[in-house]
């Protein structure tokens, strides 16, 4: 029952996210973050793959290179225990949002990941890249 819970709810935060990510970049930078989050926890390495800004595929041409990465280093993004949205702050009007994300380790270690999503020339946004740091206290971005 819990795993249909959260499914429905993020099913209902991915069509909030989407509806209103257009009019809010820190909205659609988290929703972002979600769905690749899901792809990783799913192994689904062509989806998680499909997030990266061009300037991440440049260095990773092809999903699985990619997803070993990801895998050997951002494992607590790859399989989070726990995470929450911490700050954020939007710049350039929302071409370039930073995101920070606390989370539990499936170890018990925390962390906190500061994302760069990058909006493209589409209108799009895409991840451009993460930092990862080993701590629980919010330092701002």
């Amino acid at each position: 029952m819990r795993t249909f819970s959260l499914a429905v709810l993020f099913a209902v935060s991915l069509n909030f996210a989407s509806a209103a990510g257009a009019d809010d970049p820190v909205q659609a930078a988290q929703a972002l973050i979600q769905q690749q989050i899901q792809a990783f926890l799913h192994d689904d390495a062509a989806t998680a793959y499909s997030f990266a800004a061009p300037g991440i595929k440049s260095l990773f041409p092809d999903k699985d290179t990619f997803f070993a990465m990801v895998k050997k280093s951002y494992q607590p993004v790859y399989h989070p225990g726990n995470y929450a949205f911490g700050k954020s702050r939007a710049i350039d009007n929302g071409a370039v949002v930073y995101q920070e994300v606390l989370i539990t380790g499936t170890d018990g270690k925390d962390w906190t990941a500061i994302y760069q999503i990058n909006q493209q020339p589409d209108g799009s946004y895409k991840i451009n890249g993460v930092q990862i740091l080993p701590n629980t206290e919010s330092e701002g971005i």
